[in-house]
């Protein structure tokens, strides 16, 4: 452990910050505030950075443990931009073809998602007539929803009423109160019929924390990402991106300590003036926290500091967990494509079992929608020769009750008997009958585990569901109301849940602290700035602040 940091008081000519928590908002953040001058630490409390984008490796098999899809590039390229590089440079990105394959329940074909638009229009002709026009109006007002997004709704703090009074936001007033109000699935079925082609374009709403029938229409703009933009992979694993990221952030003179748990955020007048890490006290002007933010909220401040006390999450929705399955497998898995989805017939029951309570009784949707990931049939680094590296993730109700899991089999006994009933789904409906008996390296991860590792609130997988009232404006700030000096980032906060939204949300903090009321991307490479160019903190006060120590 290093020594305390200098404090504000004695370090006037660089203003110094404390991120709590090495996942990705937190290494980003830590990036761009140290890019533009800070004096930066990042404490991690496990013993290497990541948050859910982790890493596990075991008998010559890789497996990100967290996040798996690579979309929205445009904004990995916006981070690289401002810390004055390039996706290109920094990472080795493949466009994958097909982007995914769908099975559905009670049907024999796969269907393929590929990266030429036409492939998919003529597929969703075979399987519907007349509904490739409508997929193709489906994308053009996804790629209008999402154009508008970007300009106006994600990369803002929503401080300035300028993105909802421009011209372009004017114009759409109506269609966009119209996707506020109607959920993604009875928009999608607006566009086709056939209940398979339907959850293609309903499924995005599981990556975003919530359920098709809960999430606004809004979100159908997961579509242009996947069928305009493209899916991509960057070679090495998602935890190459971390890696990068860190990479970046080092640098850029970022200090990073791992098994450093934060226990107490310290303040002073209503001022966050540092953090403990056991009796170790590190010293900051700023300190921004990126761990669970219920965790950071109800267990790092005091109550009469905290601004979403245990009472205001009471009255929130959670986005689901998971039942994760990494399984290391001998033999090649010709069955599968790089990214598989397999989508029960009862669809309505299915998100009932994940986001209500069933029969009083919460439980491991059966049969389940699930999504399989195997990197390896892309990447020969993740597996060795002759193997297979299979994440699985089956979306499960945010309830730590439902169990954890372990390596070989040794989670709770209940959690690995379900894990074996997802094996056996996953083989019938695939067709690989001996599945099961060719794994030879196997980890299940639960609920409670996410409590464990992450400090999950509920156990949730992803953070706060995506619904109306918890989306954009509506979602938590990014600024502590009671804690001056205290800023979030992280996928409870805004803009929201997945890798992108982290790092432009890495991105609002950096407007925050510097008063940029800007609704769009920041257009240029960040640079140094000077101590009184912190415009976010003066217009608290920082000047009038005084001694830390």
């Amino acid at each position: 452990m290093s020594n305390n940091l200098k404090s504000a008081s004695n370090s006037a000519e660089q203003k110094t910050a404390i991120v709590i928590g090495g996942g990705i908002a937190g290494l980003a953040s830590a990036a761009l505030l140290a890019k533009s001058g800070m004096k930066v630490t990042v404490l991690e409390a496990r013993e290497m950075v990541g948050g859910r984008a982790y890493l596990w490796q075991q008998d010559g098999f890789k497996f990100d443990m967290g996040p798996s899809w690579y979309l929205m590039p445009d904004a990995f390229d916006q981070f690289f931009k401002l810390m004055g590089t390039d996706a290109k440079k920094e990472l080795d990105l493949v466009r994958l073809d097909p982007a995914y394959q769908t099975r559905n329940e009670g049907y024999d074909e796969k269907l393929l998602i590929r990266d030429n638009l036409d492939d998919n229009k003529a597929l969703f002709e075979s399987l519907e007539p007349g509904s490739s026009e409508r997929l193709q109006a489906y994308l053009d007002s996804a790629e209008d929803t999402y154009d508008l997004a970007i300009k106006h709704f994600l990369y803002t703090n929503f401080q300035s009423p300028a993105s909802f009074l421009h011209k372009d936001v004017i114009a759409r007033a109506g269609q966009f109160i119209k996707h506020l109000l109607t959920s993604l699935d009875k928009f999608a079925g607006q566009h086709v019929k056939d209940a398979r082609l339907r959850k293609i374009l309903d499924f995005p709403a599981v990556f975003l924390g919530a359920s098709p029938f809960d999430t606004p229409s809004m979100y159908h703009l997961m579509t242009h990402i996947d069928m305009n933009v493209g899916v991509f992979y960057p070679m090495g694993g998602l935890y190459s991106v971390i890696e990068a990221i860190e990479r970046l952030a080092v640098q850029n003179g970022v200090q990073i300590h791992t098994n450093s748990k934060v226990t107490k955020i310290e303040t002073t007048d209503g001022w966050a003036t540092g953090v403990r890490v056991g009796d170790v006290l590190y010293e900051a002007d700023v300190v921004v926290a990126t761990a669970d933010l219920h965790h950071v909220e109800t267990k790092l401040l005091e109550p009469a500091e905290q601004t979403l006390p245990e009472k205001w999450w009471a009255k929130k929705i959670p986005g689901p967990s998971a039942m994760l399955l990494y399984l290391g497998v001998k033999g090649r898995v010709p069955q599968l494509e790089h990214h598989t989805l397999l989508y029960s017939e009862d669809w309505d029951k299915n998100f009932k079992e994940v986001f209500h309570k069933a029969d009083g009784k919460r439980k491991i949707p059966n049969p389940a929608s699930l999504y399989i990931c195997a990197p390896s049939k892309t990447d020969p680094t993740v597996a060795p020769e002759g193997y297979e590296n299979l994440f699985v993730l089956v979306p499960a109700a945010a309830d730590p009750s439902l169990g954890s899991g372990g390596i070989d089999r040794a989670g709770d006994p209940a959690f690995e008997v379900e894990a074996d009933r997802i094996i056996d789904q996953i083989a019938k409906w695939c067709e690989i009958p001996d599945l099961a008996e060719r794994i030879v390296v196997r980890r299940t991860m639960g609920p409670q585990d996410f409590v464990n590792d992450l400090n999950a609130w509920s156990g949730t997988a992803l953070g706060m569901a995506h619904t109306l009232k918890q989306s954009a404006f509506f979602r938590p700030a990014n600024i502590s109301k009671k804690v001056k000096g205290l800023y979030y980032a992280g996928h409870h906060t805004v803009p929201g849940i997945g890798l992108p939204m982290c790092l432009i949300g890495a991105e609002l903090v950096y407007k925050r602290l510097t008063d940029d009321r800007s609704a769009g991307p920041i257009e240029h490479e960040l640079q140094p700035i000077a101590s009184n160019g912190w415009k976010g903190l003066n217009r608290l006060g920082f000047k009038k602040r005084g001694a830390t120590s």
